[in-house]
């Protein structure tokens, strides 16, 4: 859409103006197409002052996730190499799936104001205000049998805790396995979900799912999650943009895919650091069972490594147990 590949540019050209004649050779289209995409982003709250004889400034802009403010900056990327940029969606992981099954090549992102029926681990929901938070699905086809991409999850949970820090300055916390933490509440949650191939069971595609609970308010939280959940914007006492968040998560996410799982040392290493579960007294929840025991370390395969009551050890992998701590959310 020429509205986009305008507003890219806009962008790229940030503090300076840009002629509409350089736009319509750029873009191979007319000035009077560039005009009119021009006014169709006025339209959309974009502050776009002109001048004779300089063309275009971009002054202000509504923070919206669409595809003319990631491009540029995700030029260079897998993550993000194809973008899908939604007002409103049914969960943004159903949506990447749905293109996934429809042959989409990896690196695809898929972004949405607002989630109608966002999905956390183990059936939860994930509460989606619209404009207020970031919700956004990404799409990797890794060569790797499914047994191999157990610990893709913890990656993912890595790079989304790097992306926050380049964009925010404050480093957050993880929670074995996935969820972010930041002042002791939940920040984010993820969930990665695979396809299979139906005749060989090789993996066909992995879609990891974030939520980022960015400008919401207490308020914006229902009263059974208001007490554990909190956002970047009540952390950090003003409020964050969103396109500059989802732009550095989608970056580093790209850096983590370009190098897994060769780069599981340096990943594990950082898991180990962010991770504030070992040293807890923790449950592991089932179905069927509920059981206290203490969360001891992090073991090579990010698994984590608990003692029970009785001094036995026990290696928990993140699909078999739901761990929380008995004191807190942590």
């Amino acid at each position: 859409m020429s509205r986009e590949r305008v507003l890219s540019l806009l962008r790229e050209q940030q503090g300076e103006y840009l002629s509409g004649e350089a736009m319509s050779r750029t873009l191979g289209i007319s000035r009077a197409g560039v005009w009119k995409a021009i006014e169709a982003l006025r339209q959309e709250g974009y502050v776009i002052a002109s001048a004779p004889n300089r063309g275009y400034l971009l002054e202000e802009a509504p923070d919206k996730l669409r595809a003319g403010e990631l491009a540029g900056p995700l030029s260079d990327c897998l993550v993000g190499s194809r973008l899908l940029c939604l007002d409103v969606v049914d969960s943004t992981n159903t949506e990447c799936k749905r293109q996934a099954m429809a042959g989409a090549a990896e690196g695809l992102l898929v972004t949405a104001e607002e989630q109608t029926g966002g999905r956390g681990r183990r059936g939860r929901s994930f509460q989606s205000p619209k404009g207020k938070g970031l919700y956004l699905s990404a799409l990797f086809r890794p060569n790797l049998e499914p047994s191999k991409t157990a610990d893709f999850t913890a990656w993912v949970a890595v790079a989304v805790c790097d992306g926050i820090e380049a964009c925010c300055g404050v480093r957050p916390k993880i929670k074995w396995t996935n969820d972010i933490i930041l002042g002791g509440k939940k920040l984010v949650g993820i969930l990665t979900e695979l396809g299979l191939e139906s005749e060989s069971n090789a993996l066909d595609y992995l879609v990891t799912g974030i939520g980022i609970n960015v400008n919401e308010t207490p308020e914006d939280f229902s009263p059974e999650v208001r007490e554990i959940a909190t956002s970047l914007s009540q952390e950090l006492g003003r409020p964050v943009r969103r396109t500059q968040l989802c732009a550095h998560i989608a970056l580093a996410l790209d850096r983590m895919y370009a190098g897994y799982p060769r780069d599981k040392e340096a990943y594990l290493a950082k898991y180990r650091a962010d991770c504030i579960t070992p040293g807890h007294q923790v449950q592991l929840i089932t179905p069927a069972t509920r059981r206290q025991a203490f969360a001891l370390e992090i073991d090579d395969d990010f698994n984590l490594v608990v003692e029970l009551h009785n001094g036995r050890r026990e290696t928990i992998s993140s699909g078999e147990v739901s761990v929380r701590g008995m004191y807190g959310y942590v």
